[in-house]
């Protein structure tokens, strides 16, 4: 896809968020967009089903409620991007830059992003980073956390924890 194609889908998706005239939701369901410098780009509820997004530079972006079903994300840079509440069902994440990218409520590829839904919040997790409800830690800080520590996080986060920490530390060992 050419760059001043993706440019007006970006200004029209934008104005479609703002919900002014002229406004088109992103459909790029299948495109292109190997290698695209998204750096910043707003695509948050965009359609990238499908889309090859291979080593594209995705930094900062905004993909909060996007669909990123099936997408190649390989080699893709995701640091600092908001993936919350995307949907990254069957999507390659095969070394994609993660670090701090907000994972809240997104729906794992249960390879390199595992989303877990338990009877209080919702675990999310990379090779080195888990949230869990809307706290963010690396998994080493979380197995060593003191009761203290943690139930400062939540009135309900110690008896959480106490239940779901031993569960947790037989997937990781497991997901090595």
């Amino acid at each position: 896809m050419k760059q001043e194609e993706l440019n007006l889908i970006l200004e029209n998706h934008k104005k479609w968020l703002n919900d002014d005239d002229g406004g088109i939701r992103a459909d790029l369901r299948g495109a292109d967009l190997r290698g695209a410098n998204l750096r910043g780009a707003d695509l948050s509820y965009a359609d990238l089903s499908d889309a090859n997004l291979r080593g594209a530079n995705l930094r900062g972006a905004d993909l909060s409620y996007a669909d990123l079903s099936d997408a190649d994300l390989s080699y893709a840079n995701l640091s600092n991007a908001s993936l919350s509440n995307a949907n990254l069902r069957g999507a390659d994440l095969s070394n994609a830059k993660l670090s701090d990218a907000n994972l809240w409520s997104t729906i794992g590829n249960q390879r390199q992003i595992i989303t877990i839904q338990t009877d209080v919040w919702q675990i999310v997790y990379t090779s080195d980073v888990m949230q869990i409800g809307c706290q963010r830690h690396s998994i080493n800080d979380w197995l060593v956390f003191s009761d203290d520590h943690i139930s400062k996080m939540d009135s309900k986060a110690l008896d959480f924890w106490k239940k779901w920490k031993p569960i947790l530390v037989l997937i990781l060992e497991r997901n090595k």
